[in-house]
């Protein structure tokens, strides 16, 4: 029996903007986002089984491995929807730090699917496991796709658009994690004052102008986020005193990001950073 080995690399994806629109009917809130990866990345070997059933593995200790683990998740809907009576183990090499508002499990959930369709022969396009993966979370259609995107909806309607230009980006989780859900319940769309620009970061994107791209900068949670965890707000204005070009909190947080141009003030904002907070990476955009 030939059993192939197929391997998968799950980025990790930062938030260029996050606009929260309105509470709709069905309890999620209506979004419009501008989201690209950044090269951080989990890693998955996917490997047929003689035996019908999804065996996951990790080298980390505090993750789930079992149906509360997005991977896993996958595996178990492409192989019911698709009648696939064959067992898989993954192995998740991770990498990308765990409930950081950097989307390492829907990337994960992601990266399975393309993996399975490849493993399985299953022939689905991109738009198919786009489908498929909304079923499993918002971010997960994006994770498929990749590249840079705006997202409406729940996050799962995505249109592709430019890329940023190349610029360093340092990640910065405090020893803390952050509820997406506790952070969206908290959230009140009627008491915001202002939101981010849309069409001022398309355009900044499209020009492929830095400046502009970092002052369109917007994430309307960090209003709950820097409110109830202090240490979020911190690394946020070190990273700003560090002269970082633009400072964004990415999702739900906890997770913040600064935008760099020069390698030169690279490594006075990461050892800014080291002070205080342990994950500290400094990664570049993947365009």
């Amino acid at each position: 029996m030939n059993l192939t080995k197929i391997y998968e690399k799950a980025p990790a994806k930062i938030n260029l903007l996050l606009d929260v629109l309105r509470k709709r009917e069905d309890g999620f809130h209506e979004v419009e986002m501008i989201m690209t990866m950044v090269d951080l990345a989990d890693r998955l070997e996917m490997e047929e089984l003689p035996r019908d059933q999804i065996v996951l593995s990790s080298q980390v200790g505090f993750i789930p491995l079992d149906e509360k683990n997005l991977a896993f998740q996958a595996a178990r809907l492409i192989k019911e929807r698709y009648g696939v009576k064959r067992g898989v183990y993954i192995h998740l090499d991770k990498q990308i730090p765990v409930a950081a508002g950097l989307a390492g499990g829907s990337s994960d959930a992601a990266a399975t699917l393309r993996g399975l369709n490849r493993l399985w022969n299953l022939d689905l396009s991109t738009d198919e496991l786009e489908v498929l993966g909304a079923e499993l979370g918002s971010d997960v259609p994006f994770c498929i796709r990749g590249g840079t995107a705006l997202a409406r909806g729940r996050g799962e309607k995505l249109e592709s658009i430019s890329p940023p230009p190349q610029c360093w980006v340092i990640l910065a989780k405090p020893p803390i994690n952050v509820s997406t859900a506790d952070v969206y319940g908290k959230f009140r769309v009627n008491d915001l004052k202002e939101h981010p620009s849309i069409p001022n970061m398309l355009d900044a994107l499209s020009r492929q102008s830095f400046p502009d791209m970092c002052a369109s900068l917007g994430n309307v949670l960090e209003s709950v986020t820097l409110n109830r965890y202090p240490e979020v707000r911190q690394i946020k204005d070190c990273m700003i005193k560090a002269g970082a070009d633009g400072v964004l909190m990415s999702g739900s947080g906890p997770t913040v990001f600064g935008l760099v141009s020069k390698e030169i003030k690279v490594a006075r904002v990461y050892n800014g950073l080291r002070g205080f907070c342990k994950e500290v990476y400094v990664v570049r955009m993947l365009t």
